[in-house]
């Protein structure tokens, strides 16, 4: 039984739902998205404010897509309303990132400079030389925008440099040296 596809979704004010053929349009003041609605997925709006899902059968399948699709349109209403916000914190000596444009160049210990993008529906801002957020209204862009950026230089275990979520823990090795005297 799927627990997440039967919560009721809020839907604020400011927000449109609209449906043509099996793609749900989702407008609100921050920008459009659209989910796919699988055929086995019926919506109720019956209450105002408020959506809920069913699904057709009991099939493994529909019950995989409810969930699914509840957490899509769920994602995609809070993206539209109030956004979302990845941050990102560069740890080490001399690596910093620099705003150019809507790009962020990255400093991070090679011999060259890199420049990211971001993802269509995501934005980067840089705080501080030791600091970037990514915004936006679509979660996957912000996601994998977040994620390009800290693949450049993911964090070591040994003295923790490297780009990192700021809420991400690393955890530490022991190095070579500080096990030898055992």
């Amino acid at each position: 039984m799927s627990r997440v596809g039967l919560k009721v979704i809020n839907i604020p004010s400011g927000v449109t739902l609209k449906v043509e053929n099996s793609t749900m349009t989702i407008t609100g003041p921050k920008g459009t998205l659209n989910v796919h609605i699988p055929d086995v997925i019926s919506l109720d709006t019956s209450v105002e404010g408020k959506l809920s899902l069913k699904r057709a059968n009991e099939e493994k399948q529909s019950k995989q897509l409810h969930g699914t699709t509840r957490s899509l349109i769920n994602d995609a209403i809070i993206g539209v309303s109030e956004g979302f916000t990845k941050t990102l914190e560069i740890v080490g000596i001399g690596y910093r990132a620099t705003q150019n444009g809507a790009n962020v160049v990255l400093e991070v210990g090679f011999s060259h400079k890199i420049e990211i993008a971001p993802s269509p529906g995501s934005k980067i801002n840089v705080v501080n030389p030791t600091k970037i957020e990514v915004v936006g209204f679509d979660k996957q862009a912000v996601g994998q925008t977040a994620a390009n950026i800290r693949a450049v230089r993911k964090p070591e275990p040994y003295l923790g440099k490297g780009i990192k979520y700021s809420d991400e823990r690393i955890i530490r090795k022991e190095g070579k040296r500080a096990g030898a005297g055992k």
